[in-house]
This record gives structure tokens, C-alpha cells and sequence, in this order.
């Protein structure tokens, strides 16, 4: 039998790693299905309706897919940091094996974190098309595009706070209680061409509005992106991803034996 390569390894490890997270997430059995879905819909439905009652249904879109599209967008953001703050420590007892590296479980939450997004994502196009919402994006390819370019940078933030949280306990806090307020400056449901040029150019530092505004603006026809600064979002994930990968490497004894 031919030695297997050290990818060969890491997939294994990593495809095992899935399968726990995905019985831990779920281990609730229907109601832990149940709450994944029932989550985001709520918070979807909340968001509409207030917006209705306040300021009427006027938009020249439709402001349920707007809203679900940023939702869905800051939800795989917001899971992917945090349960990216204990991935380490929750799989501690698996660094025996030399095989199984804390980068490892990291990866394996956030493919998971990738599994449910894309069930849900499946769910409410299900739901658009029963409902007769305006399901014919502009650019679905530049669409999917925004998810996955959201997908990496919500992994590389995730390695930094992951790494520094582990010698930092206050740290973890900190990005907790961030991650809640930061929904409402990343707009996630109102558009950044809407806003006071003075409001906007405060939200222009927050990366996450550039990827909403990139992710909308590529659906509807009436939006556009020329608010989103492409070079500003590969930025915010080159370095964290770079600064992640490189403290990972120097501390990752470190974080073996704590």
C-alpha cells in the first residue's frame, strides 16, 4: 500500500473534522435543523416589516431579496469569526494525534458555516420563486463572485481574532460584542447611495459595506457598485490572511499546548 501525501492526510483530518462540527451544530437533532433555518428568517421578516410600517414599501427594488442577500452575506461573516474564536480550544483534545493541526478544525467550521449558508441560500430562492420576488439578478457570476471574495475574507479575519483570542482572553470579548452592532454600519439593509455623503464616507472604512454594496449592485439592475472600492476589499483580506497565517506559524506550538 503506497504512503499517503500530507494533503492526502490533511483532507482526511479535515473531511472528519467536518462530520463533528456538522453533529455538534446540529446536535439538537430538528430543532437544531429548525433554529439554523428559523434564525435568519427572523430576522429577515423583523427587518421588513419595520421598514414597511416606517417608511412604507417605496423602494424602486425588491427590499425583500435586498435584505436577504445582505443578511445572508453578514450571517456567513458574523458565524465564521465567531465560531472561529473557539475552534482551537473546543478540538484541543485531538492534537495527540499528530496528524490533526488547530488549522484544521478552523477550516472544517468554516466549511460547515459554507454548508448551512448555501442551504438557506437554496431555501430562500425556493421561497423567492414561490412568492414571485424578483429572482433575475443583474450579474449572478459577479454575485457568487462577492459570496465566495466574503467567504475568504470572513475566514481570514477569523485565523487573526482565532489566534490572538487564544492568548488574549479579553480579546474574544471584545470581537463578541463588535460582531452584533457591526450589522447596522455594514449595509446590510439599506444601500450606500441612499445615505448622506457625510454617513457614507464614515461607512467607507468598513470593508463589510463594500462587499453588501458589491453583492447588491451586481443583482440590481437599479444599483450599482460605485461605491465599492475593490482594491480596499483585497487589502482587508491579503493582510489579515497574511498576518493569520503568519503568527499561526510562529505560535502554533503555543496553541497545541494550551
Amino acid at each position: 500500500m503506497s504512503q499517503r501525501t500530507p494533503w492526502e492526510v490533511q483532507k482526511s483530518v479535515i473531511y472528519a473534522l467536518f462530520l463533528r462540527e456538522v453533529n455538534v451544530r446540529f446536535s439538537a437533532g430538528k430543532l437544531g435543523y429548525f433554529w439554523v433555518i428559523f434564525e435568519p428568517l427572523m430576522q429577515i421578516l423583523v427587518f421588513v416589516m419595520v421598514k414597511v410600517l416606517l417608511f412604507g414599501n417605496n423602494s424602486n427594488f425588491d427590499y425583500h431579496v435586498f435584505i436577504t442577500l445582505g443578511f445572508i452575506g453578514f450571517n456567513i461573516f458574523r458565524h465564521v469569526v465567531d465560531r472561529s474564536l473557539g475552534a482551537f480550544s473546543a478540538n484541543k483534545g485531538l492534537y495527540a494525534y499528530k496528524q490533526v493541526k488547530p488549522i484544521d478544525a478552523l477550516i472544517a467550521r468554516l466549511l460547515v458555516e459554507v454548508l448551512v449558508t448555501i442551504v438557506i441560500a437554496i431555501i430562500f430562492i425556493l421561497v423567492g420563486l414561490y412568492f414571485d420576488f424578483d429572482m433575475n439578478p443583474k450579474n449572478l457570476g459577479m454575485v457568487i463572485f462577492a459570496y465566495l471574495w466574503l467567504i475568504i475574507f470572513a475566514f481570514s479575519v477569523g485565523l487573526l481574532v482565532a489566534v490572538i483570542s487564544l492568548f488574549f482572553e479579553s480579546f474574544k470579548k471584545v470581537v463578541k460584542i463588535l460582531l452584533s452592532p457591526l450589522m447596522f454600519v455594514s449595509a446590510v439593509f439599506y444601500s450606500m447611495q441612499d445615505l448622506p455623503q457625510a454617513v457614507g464616507s464614515l461607512l467607507y472604512y468598513n470593508p463589510l459595506a463594500h462587499f453588501m454594496e458589491m453583492i447588491h449592485g451586481y443583482y440590481f439592475f437599479v444599483l450599482d457598485d460605485g461605491f465599492v472600492d475593490y482594491q480596499y476589499m483585497a487589502i482587508w483580506t491579503v493582510i489579515p490572511i497574511y498576518l493569520g497565517l503568519l503568527l499561526y506559524r510562529k505560535l502554533e506550538k503555543g496553541i497545541i499546548s494550551i
